[in-house]
């Protein structure tokens, strides 16, 4: 990196950081924690304990969003004024070493730009995630398993706490069907860039003639909704399957019909619960599974009328990225159109710059 090339980077930075300001709005910020520190210290408020549990969240929120702007901003003045000083007394040694950390200080800005665009009404929420293979027997449930496997480990990395709602095995490998819970801030904004059909395309583990295998798995993934929101469910619009849960869990969850099933008739949406040994307790989690489901649904409607988009072609059956393993190693996403040759890492979920790429690209479109 040159001089023209660094004193460019710091006016788009700039320009970036102003940007962001005038959405994320620091002085507001800053008046609306005042006010919930009026709230915390007036009469009675530690009395309502969810109401003040929700405040209290609104506040972390705020904190965390303030806090990531400050920091970026003040690593972005500094190094604007590093700069001029370096050039000013001819300190190359400063300038060398500015040049050097100019893509972790354009990482950091783009991460706040990232977190600007996670402002959705849920996006802050936990994040269900649902992993079915496509057709193709045993070679789509391994590659459905090593979705799984990879979202895990994207979780792990942040931090984020994960739950097993439901999980089939395979018969020989992979999975079947799988559900689990992510649960941070912001994982629904970040996941939620998922929702679409995975293809992999590899030299099959399972094929003895080592020939090369395309295969699919659809991932859904919706907000843990908050019990506040209204989603209305009527008896006559489910029907309800109980079965017995497999996989670890105890000999009494394999013997008796724990697990449960709810098919939402008018849309088809169909949630599974498997995680305790409770019917009555799995059928209260798939109840707030298909809650959470029927909110996306709905909210996937109103964008397609404001889109313009017909119903009938809301769905989940787009493909939004491929995974190649052979004969060359890439993965590329159809709406970022950008592509990763790190596919390994990607795998073993290291994801946030393609899932940044993709919110990126989307707030353009």
């Amino acid at each position: 990196m040159d001089h023209y090339e660094y004193s460019e980077l710091l006016k788009t930075l700039h320009t970036k950081m102003d940007n962001i300001a005038g959405v994320v709005q620091p002085e507001k910020i800053r008046e609306e924690l005042k006010e919930i520190e009026r709230l915390e210290n007036s009469d009675g408020f530690w009395n309502d304990a969810a109401n003040a549990a929700n405040v209290q969240k609104e506040k972390t929120q705020l904190e965390r969003k303030l806090d990531k702007f400050n920091v970026a901003l003040t690593a972005l003045t500094d190094a604007e004024d590093l700069y001029e000083m370096g050039k000013e007394e001819g300190d190359e040694e400063t300038i060398e070493t500015l040049f050097a950390e100019a893509d972790s200080l354009d990482e950091q800005v783009k991460s706040m730009e990232v977190s600007m665009l996670l402002s959705g009404p849920q996006d802050a929420n936990n994040a269900i995630v649902s992993i079915h293979p496509g057709a193709g027997g045993t070679e789509s449930q391994d590659w459905a398993s090593i979705l799984l496997r990879m979202y895990t480990r994207w979780a792990e990395r942040h931090d984020f706490k994960v739950e097993k709602m439901d999980y089939q095995a395979g018969d020989e490998a992979g999975i079947k069907d799988a559900t689990i819970i992510i649960r941070g801030e912001n994982a629904y904004g970040y996941l939620k860039v998922e929702n679409g059909i995975h293809r992999l395309v590899r030299i099959s583990p399972f094929d003895s003639n080592a020939k090369r295998h395309t295969s699919f798995a659809s991932v859904m993934v919706s907000p843990e909704i908050d019990d506040d929101i209204d989603i209305v469910i009527e008896d006559k619009d489910i029907r309800i399957d109980t079965y017995r849960a497999s996989g670890a869990g105890g000999q009494h969850v394999n013997k008796t019909e724990s697990a449960i099933r709810i098919t939402h008739i008018d849309t088809g949406i169909v949630v599974q619960c498997q995680n305790d040994r409770s019917q009555h307790k799995n059928k209260a989690a798939a109840m707030k599974m298909l809650k959470s489901r029927l909110y996306e649904y709905q909210m996937a409607l109103k964008q397609a009328e404001l889109d313009g988009v017909e119903k009938s072609e809301i769905g989940w059956g787009h493909q939004i990225r491929s995974y190649v393993m052979q004969p060359y190693q890439q993965v590329k996403d159809t709406r970022s159109n950008e592509a990763y040759s790190q596919v390994n890492a990607i795998l073993d979920g290291d994801i946030d710059k393609m899932l940044e790429g993709v919110l990126i690209a989307q707030s353009r479109s």
